[in-house]
């Protein structure tokens, strides 16, 4: 099976085996770093370095939370080998940084330098022969093979997904004509199948059937249906299919059975009392380590704009349940900058100022927010607040737009990891369909997921205007 649900998340059986293996792999590595420093001197590792395995759990934990944070994850990583070597290298920057912090806190699981850069070597060339096997060999065995049952419009829409990156779990067999449906697929992907569909799905290894039909009203194969879920084949509705794939809800073929009858959206007390507590471990996490570089940023800002320029900017937002509150960022546009009324933020906008552009790149400019979720306006993760004149526009025009108000907006949420920055109604769509698929499926493990994947976002500059 190629996708597993963790606390309501989807995540692809091969990524989390390549995790896994990857963890077991630095554990090892600890030890062979260890031994080979060691070996030979007359003395006994543990007399060097005392227990090892607290050491190389901790290591290996570091070295997987910074190869999340810069993006080695990821299911849509698209930069191939030569991608992953320079997202790998930056990684042990990220561990270094993390294990100087640990050794700090906790002496007594300290490495000397010549231990831990064998261990680096060794984690190193390992992983990177597991990734190279990974990537040319075993990556395609873990596919699910998908017959789609329909070849009309719903169905056309999954020949959209293109790209490898798109297509890292599934593979597609063929699309099933239907009597009585219009085929809108290239007639060589559609198959005209003259036996039960059952036998037909035993006899090509089918591993799931994904029901696309255009109406269902109409002759649907609920028998046929049957015999292959019974015959141990699953059956998914197109659009679990693409929340699944995808990481987000589907507007256009969206029907308000589905998220009736769906799981998801979930608010209970456990929930909301998790998720606040973790709202304020994370805030003050945060303001631990940047306020530095927030007292900078506000000298920046005022060195620039001069002393009586206002550091902070303030802003109407709409919250949970379309309750209005005021948004605290730093200030990144000329105090003029909306003389004319309420505009979206342009790619090499000149309202921006020097300073601005960059904390808005780095995205420091959101830190004051903190502020915001210490008051319970926001929380740390959820969908983007925007602003009224926005929201009563984006109401108007686009369908179910109001339900990205069911969770508290964020200071970084699912929406912004996967979709650049939105400037347009367009743009606002496509968030949108992400936004529903972290308020159906927001939790604990998402949260941070979202929050240590936010760390490539900054990294690698992507989405920031």
């Amino acid at each position: 099976m190629a996708t597993v649900r963790i606390f309501k998340h989807y995540v692809r059986v091969p990524i989390l085996l390549l995790g896994v293996v990857e963890a077991l792999v630095f554990v090892a590595a600890m030890y062979a770093g260890a031994y080979l420093r060691f070996t030979g001197d007359g003395f006994s590792v543990a007399e060097h370095v005392g227990p090892i395995w607290p050491r190389a759990v901790v290591f290996s934990a570091i070295m997987i939370f910074s190869m999340m944070a810069v993006g080695l994850y990821q299911a849509r990583l698209r930069e191939g080998l030569t991608g992953f070597m320079l997202r790998f290298a930056a990684s042990f920057a990220v561990a270094v940084t993390g294990l100087s912090v640990v050794f700090y806190l906790f002496p007594s699981l300290h490495l000397w330098r010549g231990t831990l850069a064998l261990v680096f070597a060794v984690s190193y060339a390992v992983v990177a022969v597991l990734r190279i096997v990974f990537y040319t060999v075993a990556h395609d065995q873990f596919k699910r093979r998908i017959l789609v049952l329909g070849a009309g419009q719903r169905a056309s829409s999954i020949t959209e997904l293109r790209r490898k990156s798109d297509q890292h779990g599934f593979t597609i067999v063929g699309f099933v004509h239907l009597h009585g449906e219009a085929d809108v697929v290239e007639p060589a992907r559609v198959l005209r199948i003259d036996m039960p569909l059952r036998d037909y799905a035993m006899e090509h290894d089918i591993d799931e059937i994904v029901v696309a039909m255009d109406d269902r009203r109409k002759r649907f194969p609920l028998h046929d249906l049957l015999d292959c879920r019974m015959s141990g084949i699953d059956i998914v509705d197109v659009m679990t299919f693409f929340e699944r794939e995808t990481g987000k809800v589907r507007l256009d073929m969206l029907h308000p059975s589905w998220l009736v009858f769906s799981d998801g959206f979930e608010q209970g007390v456990a929930r909301m009392f998790v998720k606040r507590a973790f709202d304020l471990g994370a805030s003050l996490l945060l303001l631990a380590l940047m306020w530095p570089v927030m007292l900078l940023t506000a000298l920046c800002i005022m060195i620039e704009s001069g002393p009586r320029a206002p550091i902070l900017y303030r802003q109407v937002r709409v919250g949970e349940d379309g309750k209005p509150f005021q948004v605290l960022k730093f200030r990144s546009m000329r105090v003029d900058a909306e003389k004319s009324g309420a505009q979206w933020a342009q790619e090499n906008d000149s309202r921006i100022t020097r300073v601005g552009r960059v904390i808005r790149k780095l995205r420091i400019d959101e830190m004051p927010q903190v502020i915001n979720v210490w008051r319970g306006d926001m929380s740390f993760v959820g969908p983007r607040p925007e602003r009224p004149e926005f929201v009563i526009q984006l109401s108007e025009n686009i369908p179910y737009y109001s339900e990205r108000h069911r969770a508290k907006p964020g200071i970084t949420g699912w929406a912004q990891l996967l979709y650049p920055y939105g400037a347009s109604e367009k743009d606002a769509v496509e968030k949108l369909q992400y936004d529903l698929y972290y308020v159906k499926n927001h939790s604990l493990m998402l949260d941070l997921l979202i929050l240590v994947q936010t760390a490539e976002v900054v990294l690698w500059g992507r989405g920031a205007r």
